[in-house]
């Protein structure tokens, strides 16, 4: 018997409108098999924490180019462990600078992908974490 393909939520969070990279990204996963559910853009925290539960994903993804990721970001984490989504693999993207990478990471971030990262890097990375 198969596995079911691993469940993923794509976000856009805040009030970027470009979303070509989270795009590029959802369409590669979904090329790897994975079940891709996009958000679309300006997701505030709680329209994606609940994305997350309702789609029961495994896996939530957000891109975001704003400069708000240190607000944001934390804000997903606590919404998703107030929901009792908190075993969910979250990774991110976008124009994060490198001082706020490890804080983010500590916070509960497992990887951010700044621009130019292949995308079988984070096909590879997300069947690690999922599978392992």
């Amino acid at each position: 018997m198969s596995q079911a393909p691993i469940r993923v939520v794509i976000a856009k969070p805040g009030l970027d409108g470009h979303d070509r990279g989270a795009k590029v990204v959802a369409r590669a996963l979904r090329d790897a098999g994975m079940e891709v559910i996009y958000t679309g853009l300006r997701q505030t925290p709680q329209q994606i924490a609940a994305a997350v539960v309702q789609e029961d994903a495994r896996v939530l993804g957000m891109s975001i180019l704003s400069g708000a990721h240190n607000q944001i970001f934390p804000e997903v984490l606590r919404l998703l462990k107030e929901q009792g989504a908190d075993d969910v693999l979250v990774f991110a993207g976008g124009i994060i600078p490198d001082e706020d990478i490890a804080p983010l990471k500590a916070q509960g971030i497992r990887e951010i992908f700044q621009p130019g990262t292949n995308t079988d890097d984070i096909v590879a990375f997300i069947r690690k974490e999922v599978r392992d």
